[in-house]
């Protein structure tokens, strides 16, 4: 929907949008739901505890990661319960857009060579619990236009899940001129134009949050894999924008690593199983600090199934 400052324009849905006979459901809720079954399989989650560093090999390859210290000072003048090291034959970042650790893997192993830099987004999303009268279960509604002007990119979204429940949020890219713009006033500006504010009448809001995008498309993705780790999800920036879906490639993302990672290493036991022990041990070292390949090539033959931009 096309919104001027007063009215709206419905427009014809693009085909890479088309959306119908898919799920509205609660991110939050499906990924405790993930995190269930992971721990089932066995599998070590470790809540609260942010990476904080990046651990080397002597030959420069990626060991794994350590926590920060706990109860440290906000000054930095208390030394607190110090943090641990995790190491893995490979380890997979998977920080987000802009991740902390995943900036300096850029600079080290020079991921960004040869791509197009990256762009930004901000997007900014509450919660919701409206009349039911207000509430149309499965409805996606996305607009562009006002409260933005002509040569500022960004657009809006309403999703109406179950249970009177309305996901509306707002995206603004960063590169907008105006160094007076609130992408948070927008927002607000938005919810009060005819066409959206009969949908929060008598409603109220439970939540809230906000994160930042990464929009470049796939000629910003940078090589995904060096020695000793890859990069998957929003860290490496697979938001695919003209379709607006950045989970199902972040997801998709992670189970060709999971793929590459496995083959890599059961080669690797494999290829040490026929050998004496001393070659063995010398195998193990190689086998930690391989580079998962096969990964990169993965997501290069899939992208035409995500939709390039």
């Amino acid at each position: 929907m096309y919104l001027t400052e007063t009215e709206s324009i419905q427009l014809p849905t693009p085909p890479q949008m088309n959306n119908h006979g898919n799920y509205i459901i609660s991110l939050g809720n499906f990924c405790r739901w993930l995190g269930q079954q992971a721990e089932e399989l066995g599998v070590e989650i470790y809540p609260g505890f942010a990476a904080a560093e990046v651990l080397y090999h002597e030959d420069g390859s990626v060991k794994g990661v350590a926590t920060g210290n706990v109860g440290t000072g906000k000054n930095g003048d208390q030394e607190g319960e110090p943090g641990i090291e995790l190491w893995a034959k490979q380890t997979i970042f998977a920080e987000g857009c802009r991740g902390s650790l995943t900036k300096t893997l850029f600079e080290r192993f020079n991921l960004r060579d040869g791509v197009d830099p990256q762009t930004y987004g901000i997007g900014i999303k509450e919660l919701w619990e409206v009349q039911p009268g207000h509430h149309q279960p499965g409805k996606i509604t996305h607009t562009v236009g006002w409260p933005m002007n002509q040569t500022t990119y960004g657009g809006s979204f309403l999703y109406h899940p179950e249970d009177n429940l309305v996901v509306v949020g707002f995206v603004v890219g960063l590169d907008y001129k105006n160094p007076y713009l609130s992408p948070y006033e927008e927002f607000q500006r938005f919810k009060t134009h005819p066409a959206i504010k009969g949908v929060f009448e008598g409603a109220r809001r439970i939540s809230y949050g906000a994160r930042a995008l990464s929009e470049g498309g796939i000629q910003s993705l940078p090589k995904l894999t060096f020695p000793g780790g890859a990069l998957v999800g929003d860290t490496a920036g697979f938001l695919n924008v003209p379709k607006i879906k950045g989970t199902h490639t972040a997801m998709k993302s992670g189970m060709l690593a999971a793929e590459a990672v496995f083959e890599l290493l059961s080669a690797n036991a494999e290829s040490r199983a026929g050998k004496p022990r001393a070659i063995r041990a010398r195998s193990s070292k190689a086998g930690c600090t391989a580079n998962c390949g096969r990964y990169g090539t993965s997501v290069r033959r899939s992208a035409g199934g995500c939709g390039k931009p």
